[in-house]
């Protein structure tokens, strides 16, 4: 081994959670780290630091996974807060943000490369884009919803302006600002292109330097271009354009001039609508199409985090993409200054046991040269490949001797329902505390005032709400209102599953739309974990009682389309199916898996949970305030079960994401008992 004592995974004992943004920066956590020792804190619990959009406050909207964000302090003032907690053996815990960035910041430069280049961006596979959307017009375009009214109204409204900068077009809208395709500038620089001719003898170098601007950028390969060779002569030749231009315009004043009225003319006069036509068809050229924000509801064409535009889903499947986001959270574990994880959004990965799987491996591979001393020599010792091929055969054979073997404390932030358990084979140390919770607040409340709770409620409201029946309701609102543009897709891609096959193919589409609308209001938990022919009986069961109860609401709908719709999430295909069919089933399993816990989410609590507010105290993360307490016993009980498979999970009676802190859930609680004391306090 290359390391004979494989790393071992630091278990912290208490935690605080710091929320770093500009006002409380790395200095001022190291303020405070003699203070959280002496409360018998172990390991501060942080917030994500890495560049996020400027001044955000919880640093979710990450744009640059390989920054520390500089508004919250540099890396001297890093280095400072992690040498203090050395000095006091403190840990800490970095909340990671592996399944989403932010798209609204110029900071986030491969978004940016992707809105200039389209399809052939070198990173249009990091995003969860779909390039060949049901929407003809999208095709090989993303749509942008950030306009805040109409798309023609903003434009004649002069709100969108094209800018000439550095040698390169933009178009700003209000602080946003977009790049332009590059060969969408022969538009610009062609037209009125006879004045600037005529201000020129026809031989003329500055002249002839322009016309070879503008002849290069005819012989740009495009955005679809798929060649490896034609993509790199694309970057290469289109930012010597850029320089090209940029001097031009510092040789020529006469030039310069000529652009700038161009970009003059192009951005119109308000009140002449004839006068935007020119922006207008410029706009049309992009690899991006601008819109009002609320069309993203149906006709959005990249994955988004819940339904907010502003983040968009990246492909963390893709081993590039795992590998570019995380070097410097692996660099900073393999210099020890990082000593454990929290992962947010797990179940928005499009397979989290992979993920997890690949994060413990690595995490390994960087404690091991952290321990070696390896890391900063290794070109003098030998070669990365070598090393790293030993560390991989040495995590292969701890893992076949000890399969629950876990080098790293990781844990996820993942909601847990009735019943539902973490599952066993995931590599983590378990959740972030939100079941805990929950659990302990079931023993605060008196489980025989439940009759009375409920008589006071109804009366107080007015009308009788199943909660059950609103959380199925609520999904259906979600699907309908902010995530069509979603299940749209999932059922375009179901139907092209079942047109290959004669006993299915006269399944119609809204049919089998309808169909996925219907199991999904009825999934009894956030989402499956099928991610191979293997299924969990765990997923099945969940599967199975979701496609029962939506067949037994909608009597309508042929049961047949309902049993296909499961047998696909089952992956029940026939011997004769080919690898491409089986492939593309587990392909649309895995992208329903995505879809079913931010409709949960958004569903049950931020809808349905503003619904049904019988006792608020279980209005909570995680929580099913239908279900009024526990009993002490299975309090008990759930905590043996956790110490039984996840010892070492977090446990919190609140959390960051908390709706509400301890002291409101405990205020909300005494009700019901003071009413049993003989005071009616409602």
């Amino acid at each position: 081994m290359v390391n004979e004592n494989p790393p071992a995974a630091r278990i912290p004992v208490a935690t605080y959670r710091l929320q770093f943004n500009r006002q409380f920066s790395f200095a001022a956590a190291q303020e405070i780290v003699p203070y959280l020792n002496d409360l018998g804190v172990s390991d501060i619990y942080a917030s994500s630091y890495l560049t996020a959009k400027e001044g955000s406050m919880h640093g979710y909207d990450v744009v640059d996974q390989n920054r520390l964000n500089w508004e919250i302090g540099t890396g001297e003032a890093y280095a400072e807060l992690i040498g203090e907690l050395d000095k006091f053996g403190m840990g800490h815990i970095l909340d990671f943000v592996p399944n989403h960035m932010c798209i609204e910041s110029r900071e986030n430069a491969w978004w940016m490369d992707v809105l200039e280049n389209g399809p052939c961006s070198n990173y249009a596979t990091f995003f969860d884009i779909n390039w060949q959307p049901v929407k003809k017009e999208l095709t090989n375009k993303v749509l942008l919803p950030l306009l805040g009214d109409q798309y023609g109204k903003v434009l004649e409204n002069g709100e969108l302006r094209l800018l000439f900068e550095d040698g390169a077009f933009s178009i700003a809208y209000y602080e946003t600002r977009l790049p332009l395709e590059p060969t969408s500038w022969l538009q610009i620089l062609r037209h009125r292109l006879d004045v600037v001719e005529a201000a020129f003898s026809a031989d003329a170098p500055l002249l002839q330097e322009l016309l070879s601007i503008i002849t290069a950028l005819q012989h740009l390969p495009p955005t679809t271009e798929h060649d490896p060779e034609k993509i790199g002569e694309r970057y290469r030749e289109k930012e010597v354009v850029k320089k090209r231009l940029l001097m031009l315009c510092g040789q020529s004043v006469e030039i310069l001039n000529f652009i700038t009225e161009n970009v003059t003319i192009f951005n119109g006069s308000k009140g002449n609508p004839a006068s935007f036509d020119l922006l207008d068809q410029l706009l049309c050229r992009q690899v991006y199409r601008l819109s009002f924000w609320k069309v993203a509801t149906e006709e959005i064409n990249y994955r988004r985090f819940f339904d907010i535009n502003a983040l968009s889903a990246i492909r963390m499947e893709d081993p590039i993409v795992f590998r570019e986001t995380h070097a410097l959270v692996l660099r900073l574990i393999q210099e020890g200054k990082v000593t454990g994880l929290r992962i947010d959004h797990v179940d928005g990965l499009y397979d989290p046991l992979t993920y997890l799987e690949r994060l413990q491996r690595n995490c390994f591979i960087q404690c091991c040269l952290g321990a070696s001393g390896a890391g900063p020599r290794l070109a003098d010792a030998e070669t990365a490949a070598d090393f790293m091929k030993k560390c991989n055969d040495d995590y292969n054979g701890v893992i076949a001797e000890n399969p629950s073997y876990k080098p790293f404390f990781i844990v996820c932030e993942k909601i847990l329902l009735k019943g539902e358990q973490l599952p066993e084979e995931w590599p983590v140390l378990g959740t972030t505390g939100y079941d805990y919770l929950n659990y302990l607040n079931g023993i605060f409340i008196d489980q025989e005032n439940l009759k009375w709770l409920d008589r006071s409620y109804t009366r107080f409201i007015r009308q009788t709400i199943n909660f059950a029946e609103a959380v199925y309701e609520k999904k259906k609102l979600v699907m309908q209102v902010s995530m069509s543009g979603e299940i749209n897709t999932l059922g375009h891609y179901l139907n092209n599953i079942s047109e290959k096959n004669r006993l299915t193919r006269d399944f119609t589409l809204i049919s089998l739309t309808r169909a996925i609308i219907e199991v999904i209001a009825c999934f009894p938990v956030y989402r499956t974990y099928a991610n191979s022919s293997i299924i969990r009986e765990k997923d099945v069961q969940y599967i199975e009682t979701a496609v029962a109860k939506a067949k037994r609401r909608n009597p309508a709908i042929s049961t047949s389309i309902f049993d296909f719709l499961r047998d696909v999430l089952l992956l029940r295909q026939g011997e004769d199916a080919s690898e491409g069919d089986r492939l593309e089933w587990l392909d649309f399993v895995m992208k329903f898996q995505q879809l079913t816990g931010p409709v949960t989410a958004k569903g049950m609590e931020d809808t349905a949970f503003y619904v049904y507010n019988r006792l608020v105290s279980l209005n909570e993360v995680g929580g099913a305030p239908d279900r009024f307490g526990i009993s002490v016993d299975a309090f008990h009980s759930q905590n043996a079960d956790r110490f039984r498979t996840f010892p070492h999970a977090l446990i919190a009676t609140a959390t960051h994401d908390s709706k509400r802190g301890e002291d409101v859930r405990t205020e909300s609680m005494s009700f019901p008992r003071c009413r049993r004391n003989g005071r009616n306090l409602w």
